[in-house]
């Protein structure tokens, strides 16, 4: 399965608490929401994330790999640094515990964040099942019905897909998905149509038969 990047701007926070630190929370995936992607919208339906893997899921910037996570979650677990939410209705929220004070990056992103410098949020994700609406038209719409695995959550500093050549990735990968499975469907939508044909044809043929 083809890992798929988005990257919208849902606003991400920051929270400072006395006692326990410094926070980030936000939603980073959120249900009906219609996105225009190029030649294709995409909904991800409610109860998308019912059956998800979350098992091992980290909290990035800019989807940048080669840095060490400013915080992950394991399982969901209480002590995991980062806490995810599944909200039926809604979509995803975490909440992002950040060493500030270790953590030059962390700290960086903080202070960006509360200044308002970076405001979108983006997932890292594989599509376990999906369908189309309007096959035959010049702009369908894409149902992604179930998502099979969330790898990575970050903190983007251009939530627009166009802005950057990381986010551009992400988009030239989710078109080519896109478009393998719409090809799939309106190839399953013609096998029905020549089957419902034959049928139709094979009842004809009785038809006749039954009055010779």
């Amino acid at each position: 399965m083809t890992k798929e990047i988005r990257a919208f701007n849902f606003e991400v926070r920051a929270e400072e608490n006395e006692e326990h630190g410094h926070f980030l929370t936000g939603q980073p995936i959120v249900y009906n929401e219609r996105t225009n992607l190029d030649w294709y919208d995409e909904i991800i339906d409610d109860g998308a994330l019912a059956e998800t893997d979350l098992r091992d899921v980290r909290f990035l910037v800019n989807h940048n790999t080669d840095m060490i996570p400013l915080a992950r979650s394991r399982n969901n677990n209480a002590n995991s640094t980062m806490q995810m939410e599944v909200v039926p209705g809604a979509g995803m929220s975490i909440r992002v515990d950040l060493d500030t004070e270790n953590n030059a990056e962390a700290k960086s992103l903080y202070s960006a964040v509360s200044r308002g410098d970076i405001t979108g949020m983006s997932f890292m994700f594989t599509v376990d099942s999906d369908s189309w609406d309007d096959l035959e038209s010049d702009h369908p719409t894409r149902h992604i019905r179930n998502i099979s695995k969330v790898y990575e959550v970050s903190a983007v500093t251009f939530p627009a897909y166009e802005a950057t050549s990381i986010t551009a990735r992400g988009l030239s990968d989710a078109l080519e998905s896109a478009k393998a499975s719409l090809e799939s469907a309106k190839a399953e939508q013609r096998a029905i149509e020549r089957k419902k044909q034959k049928l139709k044809m094979l009842m004809e043929v009785n038809k006749w038969n039954s009055q010779t």
